[in-house]
């Protein structure tokens, strides 16, 4: 069990794109990149479902919203031009499976909001805010491993682990916290499932990529 708190590459298997900037890659590939990011995508819309707290980057987007008055979108979509922007300095190479990420993710988050309904017992909400961060590691590493360029978070978050040499269940719990903290201070919204997340998201991942590679 202690092996996932010391993965720090993302496995390669036979379906794995040799290379991230792979714009013709195998069908098997693209297709479980796009099943990756829709598991990532419900994950991420039963987080918001459950009324627990939204999760980290959630919380940095309502908070520079409340400072600027900006839309959520439009904050969403800055923040994830600054996280791309620290690729320069990590050396990070966009891939098909960072434009697909910024699609698929969105579009199921909202399929999610429109189909499921909010939990009515406390017990249900935190049952379902744990299921979410859980959902959100399988897709993550499912998607990571199929290797066609992360999502400006993960490439963020693969990034500081190759230079830093350090778990990716650190270095990922320690990205989400840092997050939910600025967003927090900024007047971002806070709640149980905000720390759940925050502190599950990087055993989460790295539980998913030990379990992708033992497959």
């Amino acid at each position: 069990m202690f092996e996932i708190f010391k993965i720090k590459n993302i496995p390669q298997k036979s379906w794995s794109s040799a290379k991230p900037l792979n714009f013709k890659p195998k069908v098997s590939t693209f297709l479980l990149l796009c099943i990756g990011l829709a598991i990532f995508g419900l994950g991420e819309g039963l987080l918001l479902v459950s009324t627990t707290g939204n999760s980290p980057w959630s919380v940095l987007a309502e908070g520079i919203t409340k400072i600027t008055g900006i839309t959520i979108g439009t904050s969403t979509f800055l923040v994830s031009v600054g996280v791309l922007s620290l690729w320069i300095f990590l050396k990070q190479k966009p891939g098909i499976g960072t434009i697909m990420n910024i699609i698929i993710i969105a579009g199921v988050i909202d399929l999610t909001l429109i189909y499921f309904d909010p939990p009515i017992s406390i017990v249900s909400k935190y049952v379902l805010a744990v299921v979410s961060v859980l959902l959100v590691g399988l897709g993550s590493g499912i998607y990571l491993v199929a290797n066609l360029g992360p999502g400006p978070r993960d490439g963020l978050m693969t990034g500081l682990t190759r230079v830093t040499n350090l778990p990716i269940a650190f270095v990922r719990a320690s990205i989400e916290i840092s997050v939910v903290l600025i967003g927090w201070y900024l007047g971002g919204t806070v709640g149980i499932g905000t720390l759940i997340f925050a502190f599950g998201i990087g055993p989460a991942v790295a539980a998913s990529l030990y379990l992708v590679n033992k497959l």
